[in-house]
């Protein structure tokens, strides 16, 4: 489950410069998009999108579609549906976007499609699994990872307060979409880590009875996750006039980030060796991916589900094959944070 962010800034940058013009059987003209017009065909029979197709091959929209690849798109049924990597919240918000650019109502309606499975597929404790209906193994799991929630709570945010170019949504999801968005803030304070009374932040998964937190892969344990955990802190300042028990728990997560923060060190290519490790560097400030629930000390999980206290000592393959540390939450602690302290005292 690699994050994939950048992946949807990429592809509604590429959309916005690749705008045509098509005709209409009544002579016409519409105007298209090139990398809308892929996700119209990519889009899965119950409205949402696959990360990947079947045989594991990774959509990218910037491919071009010859016979081989529509057949695989084509064998791709809707139990890859997902929202992990982004899948479905990246082709929502960019079929919006290129709705507002062309006025093509086909983008629309396959955009609201998507809306509709999000919908479907939330928890009636307010969470979202990572696939819907696909409930096989960790996919079933409330999951926050590489920020799969928070990308669907962004989504509903913007439709309920048409903000985003979402003001083009109809008018009948409002309400649709803000209870769905007070649903999953519910979860999201229900489940944010209370250690010793106090709170701290958030697990990448919970399961989704129970609302504990869950491991997924092999290598991700169940734990305190950082970049998760910014995510959502992010997600609950955009909130305005915040609740006493919102601004709780944003300032709660500020504090246990400041608490935890390594300072003087980076995570990085060690000299002279094909290897990763910590480097001493007087300009660094980062966190661990993962942190142990009861010490708030660094965990590193590897691929036969054992947990070490020390990245050296799990595998060369997963050390160097995975974001253990990042200056995770530097930028929110430096200027999001304090500007949003100002503005809600």
């Amino acid at each position: 489950m690699k994050n994939n962010i950048t992946l949807l800034y990429t592809i509604i940058s590429i959309s916005f410069c690749s705008c045509a013009t098509a005709q209409t059987a009544n002579h016409g003209i519409v105007k298209t998009d090139s990398i809308a017009e892929k996700m119209l065909i990519y889009q899965l029979s119950n409205g949402a999108w696959p990360k990947q197709l079947t045989g594991g091959y990774v959509v990218k929209y910037e491919t071009p579609i010859d016979e081989a690849l529509m057949a695989k798109i084509k064998s791709t049924t809707y139990m890859h549906a997902t929202i992990d990597n982004a899948a479905t919240s990246r082709e929502i918000t960019a079929l919006v976007q290129a709705y507002k650019t062309t006025n093509n109502k086909n983008y629309l309606l396959a955009a609201q499609k998507g809306i509709d499975y999000l919908l479907k597929a939330q928890y009636e404790n307010g969470g979202w699994p990572q696939y819907y209906p696909d409930k096989s193994s960790y996919r079933a799991e409330i999951t926050y990872n590489d920020n799969a929630m928070v990308n669907v709570l962004n989504i509903m945010f913007n439709i309920a307060n048409q903000t985003k170019d979402f003001e083009v949504v109809d008018q009948s999801y409002h309400a649709r979409a803000e209870n769905a968005y007070q649903r999953g803030l519910d979860c999201i304070l229900k489940t944010q880590i209370v250690q010793s009374g106090r709170l701290s932040i958030w697990a990448a998964q919970y399961d989704q009875n129970t609302l504990k937190p869950a491991k997924a892969r092999s290598f991700e344990p169940a734990s305190l996750s950082t970049a998760e955990s910014v995510a959502i802190v992010r997600f609950l300042m955009r909130i305005k006039n915040p609740s006493p028990q919102i601004k709780n728990a944003i300032n709660s997560a500020i504090a246990w980030f400041n608490s935890t923060k390594i300072v003087g060190y980076r995570f990085d290519k060690l000299p002279d060796i094909k290897d990763k490790g910590l480097i001493k560097d007087d300009t660094s400030v980062i966190w661990a991916r993962f942190y142990d629930f009861e010490t708030n000390q660094p965990i590193f999980g590897d691929r036969d589900n054992s947990i070490k206290s020390n990245v050296a000592e799990i595998s060369y393959e997963r050390r160097n094959g995975y974001a253990w540390y990042g200056n995770f939450a530097a930028k929110l602690l430096a200027t999001e944070y304090p500007k949003w302290q100002k503005n809600n005292p």
